[in-house]
């Protein structure tokens, strides 16, 4: 059976666990050099703990893995702060420079009053003035990307994110979408390189087919969507304490913890709570695959993008008591359609047996045997099997590998491809793993492989990164896509 292993986006909950597996790693990294054989996966999985096993089958377990993840939270937030003053005195920043860059540690986001509605009515100049823009145009070098990721849109490389071409481009999404009949073919063109973030929650629900296309019609579609889903809630939502419920109501509760734990967001309990409605009533609505462990990931992102129509700052930190129940009941509302329209397309990935990810991960071996024959025949040499780290990368949607800026970025491009959840996903991933081929073929054993595709370095990666990996998978896409003898053996 196959258990999912959660990766460097996602460390062990108890730090002790955390301590025990930084130690047995460095005491491997420290064994003498010796001819390296091929070790087998039974062999590994026998000499190998799962780290992230936290004691799923006692709920008590839960309140001390949130205090001990609040502790660790705390320590990387100071670290960041640190690291932050530490870069900017060794770059003799100025001083209203370094005031900028520590404005970049988010502490109290302001609440604002917004909706589709409203950013649309603005003019094109008033929405590329904004006052946070202003502030990130301010910063002509970012400070290093923090463990506990920023969620909005930025460069690697410390590039103002606002460029005359951002700009420019804002301004067709908004003539785009406040024309009375939205052209959704040239919405998505338009989407395909990025979504500007101050229209990336209206863009969204279009692309995601939730919301029409005639303005007329968007409004009382949203009301009634919305209205539909509460019934839901007052019609299934007190089945969780059924027997026959418990299973699923188990799994959901042992999970949700589990999402985005170094991001404070997702640790409160108002927000878990509005995650585990969700799931509830999408896996009672589709018994079919019911609830499968990967669907909670799915989840945040529309929260994230639905959430920031209404924050003004980084929403990381910010308090969701802050926001009115209608507001926090629109945002749920709203991630629940749009998961489920995601769902719609891949739901073979979840039911029994998960037949649509066995599918994709053979595809994927086809496909890398036909790009990269040497990283092929290293896995072949090694006994990596295919299915052994891209199962989580399909079941996921590379979430688990990426942080979670990076994924929305990723599916502002996915909501543009026909079938892309599914189809150009594969790409996605062929690109991802040659992107790795010179750290994969200097590793030698079975082990070694395995930990370097379960933990790949990406926490720093931004819009160029992702930028330059869906070029690479489009690429691919063109050359194979159409070319079956080329596809397969």
């Amino acid at each position: 059976s196959i258990q999912p292993v959660y990766g460097a986006q996602h460390p062990p909950l108890d730090p002790r666990l955390t301590k025990n597996f930084i130690k047995d790693r460095s005491k491997a990294n420290a064994l003498p050099m010796k001819s390296k054989k091929a070790s087998s996966f039974h062999e590994f999985a026998r000499n190998t703990s799962d780290a992230w096993d936290i004691g799923d089958d006692e709920d008590e377990d839960f309140s001390s893995s949130s205090s001990s993840l609040q502790t660790l939270n705390s320590k990387v937030a100071k670290a960041t702060a640190a690291q932050v003053l530490e870069n900017h005195s060794k770059l003799r920043a100025k001083p209203e420079r370094t005031q900028s860059a520590l404005s970049d540690v988010p502490t109290n986001c302001k609440v604002i009053k917004s909706s589709s509605e409203a950013q649309l009515s603005r003019t094109s100049e008033e929405a590329c003035v904004r006052t946070p823009l202003q502030k990130q145009q301010s910063l002509p070098l970012r400070p290093v990307i923090p463990l506990v990721a920023r969620i909005s849109d930025q460069n690697a490389s410390g590039a103002p994110p606002m460029t005359v071409r951002e700009k420019t481009r804002l301004e067709k999404f908004l003539q785009l979408l406040s024309s009375h009949n939205t052209d959704l073919d040239e919405l998505r063109k338009c989407s395909w390189p990025g979504v500007p973030r101050e229209v990336r929650p209206v863009t969204w629900r279009l692309l995601s087919g939730y919301l029409p296309a005639n303005t007329e019609r968007r409004k009382l579609t949203l009301q009634r969507k919305r209205e539909e889903y509460f019934g839901f809630i007052q019609q299934y939502y007190d089945s969780r304490n059924e027997e026959h419920h418990q299973d699923t109501y188990r799994q959901i509760h042992i999970d949700i913890p589990r999402t985005n734990p170094l991001i404070p967001l997702f640790q409160q309990p108002l927000v878990q709570e509005i995650f585990e409605r969700i799931l509830f009533i999408w896996a009672i609505r589709h018994p079919a695959s019911g609830y499968v462990q990967g669907i909670n990931d799915l989840v945040t992102p529309f929260f994230v993008v639905f959430l920031s129509e209404y924050v003004e700052e980084d929403v990381e930190n910010f308090d969701v008591t802050n926001l009115s129940q209608d507001v926090l009941g629109s945002i749920e509302a709203d991630s629940f359609w749009c998961m489920s329209k995601l769902l719609d397309g891949i739901q073979d990935n979840y039911t029994f047996a998960q037949p649509g990810i066995q599918k994709k991960v053979k595809a994927l071996e086809e496909l890398v045997s036909r790009i990269d024959e040497q990283v092929h025949n290293h896995f072949r040499k090694y006994e990596v099997e295919y299915l052994q780290f891209a199962f989580r990368w399909m079941n996921n949607l590379l979430m688990r590998e990426l942080p979670l800026r990076c994924t929305i970025r990723l599916w502002d491009t996915y909501q543009s491809e026909p079938e892309g959840f599914s189809h150009f996903h594969l790409y996605v991933c062929a690109a991802f793993l040659i992107k790795w081929r010179k750290e994969i073929l200097d590793e030698e054993d079975f082990q070694g492989l395995l930990m370097l595709l379960q933990n790949l370095p990406t926490i720093h990666w931004g819009n160029e990164e992702i930028g330059l990996l869906l070029a690479e998978a489009y690429r691919l896409k063109y050359m194979f896509a159409d070319a079956p003898n080329h596809y397969r053996r």
